[in-house]
């Protein structure tokens, strides 16, 4: 039984871990222990305590490059306590969030570089690579006022960058999926949030409708 795994992406407010969850929820009765939904950075203890370091307030001081490893280093953790187990067991891993969000939000909202994560990231998971990423997209003004309007108390040092730094991130997203498009798959997620589901739904189907189907 072959593992599958799929990552979702998307600037921040555009609705992925909410339709992740709606997804979970129309899945799992079908899939059952086999279905392992996980997220970055986090997905096992040690992970979960790099996340508290990487998004807590009083840390709006770390250096750049110190957010780009601390991310790195816990993928890498991520990647084999969790994902590799799982695919090895033939899992279908559902990831709120992957290597993307690193290139997108180090390489390009940082302005890192885009290849240069991608090499460290590289190095923290050793070829381990989503087989879809399903990516939801949203302008970068609709997605902050959708985390000021509807999550106040969640708030986190990373929404709390300049629009600037938004911008650059969304855009990084687009360069990533116009590398990629045979991996990465654009979803508008403007549209309703039953028409996103839809699509979502629609392009797992297409990956795999034995699965999906």
């Amino acid at each position: 039984m072959k593992g599958h795994f799929i990552s979702f992406e998307g600037p921040d407010g555009a609705g992925k871990t909410s339709v992740l969850k709606a997804l979970v929820d129309k899945f799992q009765p079908r899939l059952g222990q086999r279905l392992l939904v996980t997220r970055e950075p986090g997905g096992d203890p040690l992970s979960e305590q790099l996340r508290k370091l990487l998004f807590d307030d009083r840390n709006r001081g770390m250096d750049d490059r110190t957010e780009a490893l601390l991310f790195a280093a816990a993928r890498r953790q991520h990647v084999v306590s969790v994902l590799e187990p799982a695919l090895a067991a033939g899992k279908v891993v559902f990831s709120d969030r992957y290597v993307d969000s690193s290139v997108a939000y180090q390489g390009g909202g940082r302005q890192l570089g885009e290849q240069a994560v991608w090499d460290i990231n590289a190095f923290a998971t050793q070829g381990v690579m989503p087989e879809l990423t399903i990516y939801l997209d949203v302008p970068s003004e609709v997605g902050i006022q959708r985390i000021l309007q509807k999550r106040q108390n969640q708030v986190n040092r990373l929404d709390r960058e300049a629009l600037s730094f938004h911008h650059r991130v969304r855009k990084a997203y687009l360069r990533l999926l116009a590398q990629d498009p045979s991996r990465i798959q654009k979803i508008d997620a403007t549209q309703p949030f039953d028409k996103v589901i839809a699509d979502a739904g629609d392009v797992l189907r297409q990956f795999d409708p034995a699965i999906f189907g």
